[in-house]
């Protein structure tokens, strides 16, 4: 951060420790807590807090007029506070009832991806010039991590309890196929080890992408690539669907899932919402506090999901799934956190990229089907819902697609599931591993941008 001092004269500037002369006087600055003490010659300390831009008038080389106006900073504070805080919830409005007409197109992965494009929208045009707040991206972090602790369950390990080691020996091959491929793509581009292992990641795409930035990734181009992933799972699926099985289900009461939009109003996948809240904010604020204390890579986000997961296999506590317009927000929060920090030299960097991220996306995806067509044939299982449990990501759709045409639904959210946790859990260690062995083996590759181009 750097005060600087207006004069009518010219202008003073120094960093929160140092000193600066300007004609006669002496400004010395000196950090303190969350503010920043600043002395001017032997007049009096002014306190002007961090963000605040005092102005002194130099007239008669007197001091007078600053001292006056850093008397007002309070007020001034708190109501640039207040204004920030409207336009970030404007921000937010716009942004959640653009994802929610995305929605109802049938948009995949709405919140995340309209989100994303609205902030790139106001970075790249100005409007907007500076990150969300912390504690707005740091909540939604902690959210999203116990939404991800919420996929480990009973019930749904229970549903493959027969077909056990198979399933876990084709997610194994597919998380596999996908690092093989992120590990060419890394080979032939410019994009950097741990970048290119989070955009291929199988699985997870919010929480993937929400602990980018703290794992030491690009979170621009791994969220690029992720929807593209998610793009295409989600577009295909119906259509291979429909090849596979041209004609539709009949209608069966077999206690499937039956997915769609939760109750309007309902927060939490539960009857009481008061409750499940109290009991997500604990897990949260739980859960923050461990992967700090343990040093976790994400650990507010890893923290969440291990507490929650804990929670919901041994069944302490229940009832705490985000769902509805909040499940909706965390996404949205999410997408935004990323566009915001669009610049043009990553645009045309990305665009560079496209044909390589959309080929390794579809080398992946046919992998993929051909380990579905293997698991088939290994173990009897009907190749659609094979291919449905085996897709890399795109789970709601995937989800959706399994509901519409009447294939074993608790089988295919149970190998998704369990594939998008053990992703969510292990990625980011991984990651840590491979900048440190980055660190240590020398200079890393060009990340996305030139490090002029941003400061």
């Amino acid at each position: 951060m750097q005060i600087v001092l207006v004069t009518g004269a010219g202008r003073a500037v120094a960093s929160d420790e140092g000193q600066v002369t300007h004609r006669s006087l002496r400004v010395t600055f000196r950090s303190l807590s969350n503010s920043t003490v600043i002395s001017v010659g032997t007049y009096p300390t002014a306190v002007a807090w961090v963000g605040v831009y005092p102005t002194y008038s130099d007239q008669d080389d007197t001091v007078t007029a600053f001292t006056n106006k850093t008397a007002l900073d309070a007020p001034r504070r708190y109501a640039a506070s207040g204004l920030a805080l409207l336009q970030w919830a404007a921000v937010l409005t716009v942004s959640y009832a653009l994802a929610e007409l995305a929605e109802a197109v049938a948009v995949p992965a709405p919140q995340l991806l309209v989100a994303m494009l609205v902030g790139a929208a106001l970075a790249l045009t100005g409007i907007i010039k500076r990150d969300l707040p912390r504690q707005i991206t740091g909540s939604s972090h902690a959210l999203v991590g116990a939404l991800m602790g919420t996929y480990l369950n009973v019930q749904t390990l229970r549903a493959v309890a027969t077909t056990t080691l198979p399933l876990a020996a084709v997610t194994l091959a597919t998380v596999g196929i996908c690092f093989a491929v992120a590990f060419g793509l890394s080979r032939m581009t410019k994009i950097n080890l741990p970048d290119s292992v989070l955009g291929m990641t199988p699985g997870g795409s919010a929480a993937i992408v929400a602990c980018a930035g703290d794992v030491g990734a690009d979170d621009r181009l791994v969220a690029f690539a992720q929807y593209i992933r998610v793009g295409l799972v989600a577009f295909t699926a119906p259509f291979i669907a429909l090849a596979v099985q041209p004609s539709p289900p009949a209608e069966t009461d077999d206690g499937a899932v039956v997915l769609g939009l939760p109750t309007p109003g309902h927060l939490i996948a539960a009857t009481n919402q008061v409750s499940g809240l109290v009991v997500l904010t604990a897990i949260c604020l739980l859960g923050s506090q461990l992967g700090r204390r343990f040093s976790l890579p994400a650990p507010v986000l890893l923290g969440s999901m291990l507490v929650a997961a804990t929670a919901v296999a041994t069944q302490a506590v229940s009832g705490f799934t985000p769902a509805g317009p909040l499940r909706d927000v965390i996404f949205v929060v999410v997408g935004l956190e990323v566009g915001l920090r669009f610049t043009w030299p990553v645009i045309r960097h990305v665009g560079r990229l496209l044909p390589y991220l959309i080929g390794s996306t579809l080398l992946v995806c046919a992998a993929c089907a051909g380990l579905a067509w293997l698991l088939a044939e290994a173990i009897g299982m009907p190749f659609l819902e094979a291919y449905l449990a085996t897709t890399p990501g795109g789970i709601n759709a995937v989800l959706a697609t399994a509901d519409s045409t009447g294939v074993n639904v608790p089988v295919v959210s149970t190998v998704q599931s369990l594939r998008l946790f053990a992703v969510c859990l292990l990625v980011p260690f991984l990651i840590r591993k491979l900048n440190g062995h980055r660190l240590r083996s020398g200079p890393a590759k060009a990340t996305v941008e030139p490090a002029s181009a941003e400061s």
